[in-house]
C-alpha cells in the first residue's frame, strides 16, 4: 500500500467519464495534453487521487490505435492474443517516493487480469530507475534491449532479444 491515506483510484474509459469525475472535483486530464485524444482512441486511465488531486496515472491500451497515443515506440504488442500495453505513467512530483506508481500499476494489472489479459508490454528507459524498481515488484520479464533514434522523419529501431532463464524471448 502507498504511504498516503485518503487515496482513491478511479478507472476512466471515456472522456464522458472524465467529465463526470471532473465535475466531482477529480480532474484526471489536467497533467496530460494528450489525455482527451488517448481516451477518444480507447486508452484507459488508471488514476490515483489524494483527496481530489491527481497523484499518479498509468495508461492501459488494448489496441494498436490506443497504444500509439500512449507510446509511439514501435515495439510489438500482440493485442489479438490478449496482450496489453501499459505506459504514459506519471506521478505528480510532490507525490513521488510514496509507492504510488507500484500501487497504480497493481490496479492496472488487476483490471487486465479481470479481462483475462496476463501479459502487458511497455518500454522503460534504462535511466528510469523509479520505473524499473516499480516493475521489479511484479513478475516481469525483460524481453529485449532496444535502441531508438529519430531524426526529423527518419526512425531507427533495433531490438536485441535477451536470453533469460535459459529460454529465448
Amino acid at each position: 500500500m502507498p504511504k498516503l491515506q485518503n487515496l482513491t483510484v478511479h478507472i476512466v474509459y471515456t472522456n464522458r467519464q472524465a467529465d463526470e469525475l471532473a465535475a466531482r472535483g477529480f480532474d484526471c486530464r489536467s497533467y496530460s495534453i494528450h489525455a482527451r485524444r488517448r481516451l477518444d482512441k480507447g486508452a484507459i486511465a488508471v488514476c490515483a487521487f489524494f483527496k481530489q488531486e491527481l497523484a499518479s496515472i498509468v495508461w492501459v491500451t488494448l489496441t494498436e490505435e490506443a497504444k500509439n497515443t500512449v507510446d509511439s515506440l514501435p515495439y510489438h504488442v500482440n493485442f489479438i492474443d490478449k496482450e496489453a500495453c501499459t505506459g504514459g505513467t506519471q506521478t505528480i512530483p510532490k507525490y513521488r517516493r510514496k509507492g504510488l506508481m507500484k500501487y497504480v500499476y497493481y490496479k492496472a494489472f488487476q483490471l487486465l487480469g479481470e479481462q483475462g489479459i496476463m501479459t502487458s508490454r511497455n518500454a522503460v528507459r534504462t535511466s528510469n530507475i523509479a520505473s524499473q524498481k516499480a516493475h521489479a515488484s511484479f513478475d516481469h520479464i525483460i524481453y529485449a534491449r532496444a535502441r531508438y533514434l529519430r531524426i526529423l522523419w527518419w526512425q531507427f529501431w533495433k531490438e536485441t532479444p535477451l536470453m533469460l532463464a535459459g529460454r529465448p524471448d
